[in-house]
């Protein structure tokens, strides 16, 4: 929904409305409309005559034109990706479980659910000591390929926002502390009139910019729908999304390995901008993906692992339940096959995205549930963490030259496997 035409529709035919809103705006709006804004937003609305007319410009842009510049074509776009990452990272920590707990399913279901909790708390305080003061989560850029090309620290928003949306099922002080700081840094690195981009030398992209707007989802340029017609203007003839936002002026470097219509980004897109009549194709398609699961491998350029794929579009059912009544089981079916006859899955990341794809249509119950729980607690690591796996990236230059790079950090799974905690003991609550 586009509020500010529901808004200057309203203001057009309700008197008393529109009174209310030149007099009072944000507590008009939050009235009539339900949206309330978070406090150090201002909001102003002028009224044009046919004498009068107002010029509203935009912000300032982030980057300077000597930057824009320097952003957009071959070497120097790479020597700009460079400025963009932090200190080398160190060589990635072989994975430390902490086995406490080798039999946990056995035990009674009270001690289960504390050592569930215990577990998620310690979590929370590995992020705490990771999340940067500023809000931004880091993650580490790798080859996946060889591990002696160098790592690097890299904190663009989009790794905040995919992390503290999985936070943000924890009612933990401690997650909702690093929600509200995350939220200031998205803020920050937040492009008129709504978008994101993953690099500074990158174009904005939907995929950054509809998680990022779903964290932000009060702030007046997305509670108000600011950045809905840019994106539902960038789709393909097909009606689904396109990933980059190719406006005049904006970087070129992707236009060599370009691939759009990612499953992943157009779940995330459909999350955000909800049942519009201009989501309908992308719910369709992937519809279609799910119920013919021959289409599936491969398909996603950044994220090789089936259970990212299942875990947006579990995600976007929940906010706009598309498709035929059956697709959740055939969806679950889908997720459950990525285990062995153990119902052991590829690893803790795997895990964890499928369990929480499962609790958010409903079929979690197909799980056993403690055994889950038993597996997540047993695999974390002394200092509360889980370990570093590949979360996305692309493995194959099948696109283009560039292939072979992954992002992930502990902060990363462990962010999702919270999350997975959370559902796990909601449904061992219930059971």
């Amino acid at each position: 929904m586009n509020l500010i035409t529901d808004i200057l529709t309203k203001a057009n035919i309700d008197t008393d409305f529109r009174t209310r809103l030149l007099r009072d705006p944000k507590n008009a709006i939050k009235a009539d409309f339900g949206l309330n804004f978070p406090e150090g937003f201002a909001i102003e609305v002028h009224e044009e005559t046919d004498q009068i007319t107002h010029l509203v410009l935009p912000p300032k842009d982030k980057m300077s034109v000597a930057e824009r510049t320097e952003a957009k074509t071959g070497a120097t776009s790479l020597e700009f990706l460079k400025r963009t990452m932090s200190d080398p990272a160190p060589p990635k920590r072989p994975a430390e479980p902490n086995r406490i707990f080798t039999n946990l399913r056995r035990l009674d279901p009270v001690v289960l659910a504390t050592a569930g909790r215990e577990s998620i708390i310690r979590g929370l305080h590995f992020l705490r000591g990771t999340v940067a003061q500023s809000g931004a989560w880091h993650c580490i850029r790798f080859n996946v390929a060889d591990p002696d090309v160098p790592r690097h620290y890299e904190r663009p928003p989009f790794i905040s926002a995919f992390c503290v949306l999985a936070l943000s099922r924890s009612k933990e002080s401690v997650a909702r502390a690093l929600c509200t700081q995350t939220q200031h840094y998205l803020v920050d690195t937040m492009e008129y009139p709504g978008f994101w981009r993953y690099y500074r030398h990158l174009p904005q992209d939907l995929d950054s910019s509809s998680l990022c707007s779903l964290v932000l989802d009060t702030h007046p340029w997305i509670g108000l729908g600011r950045n809905i017609p840019p994106m539902l203007a960038n789709r393909d003839d097909q009606g689904c999304f396109k990933t980059w936002v190719l406006n005049e002026n904006e970087p070129s470097v992707v236009a060599p390995f370009r691939i759009e219509a990612d499953p992943v980004v157009n779940a995330n897109v459909i999350a955000y901008l909800g049942d519009l009549a201009e989501t309908k194709k992308a719910q369709s398609w992937l519809t279609e993906l799910i119920c013919d699961g021959t289409k599936l491998t491969g398909l996603s350029k950044w994220y090789p692992d089936l259970a990212s794929m299942f875990y947006a579009i579990a995600r976007s059912l929940v906010r706009v339940p598309f498709g035929p009544k059956e697709l959740s089981s055939v969806l679950a079916d889908k997720i459950l096959s990525l285990t062995d006859d153990d119902e052991t899955f590829d690893n803790v990341l795997q895990a964890a995205q499928a369990v929480v794809a499962l609790h958010n249509i409903g079929q979690l119950n197909r799980l056993d549930v403690p055994r889950q729980i038993e597996y997540f607690v047993n695999s974390q690591q002394a200092d509360g963490s889980w370990p570093e796996l590949l979360a996305f990236g692309d493995q194959s230059r099948r696109w283009g030259v560039v292939g072979e790079i992954g992002h992930g950090s502990e902060s990363v799974t462990t962010a999702f496997t919270v999350e997975a905690q959370e559902c796990l003991l909601d449904a061992l609550e219930f059971s």
